[in-house]
């Protein structure tokens, strides 16, 4: 239960950021859209 918990937050922490870029690809700020990714992407593991 624990896990799929874990799995669970991974997804909803990782799929809206990729879901605001395709939706908003030209917004002007390329700074939060970075952040957003080394946030979701910078696991312990």
């Amino acid at each position: 239960l624990a896990i799929l918990m874990f799995s669970w937050l991974i997804f909803l922490t990782i799929i809206p950021t990729k879901v605001l870029n395709h939706i908003s690809p030209n917004e002007p700020t390329p700074v939060s859209a970075e952040k957003h990714k080394t946030e979701s992407w910078d696991w312990p593991w």
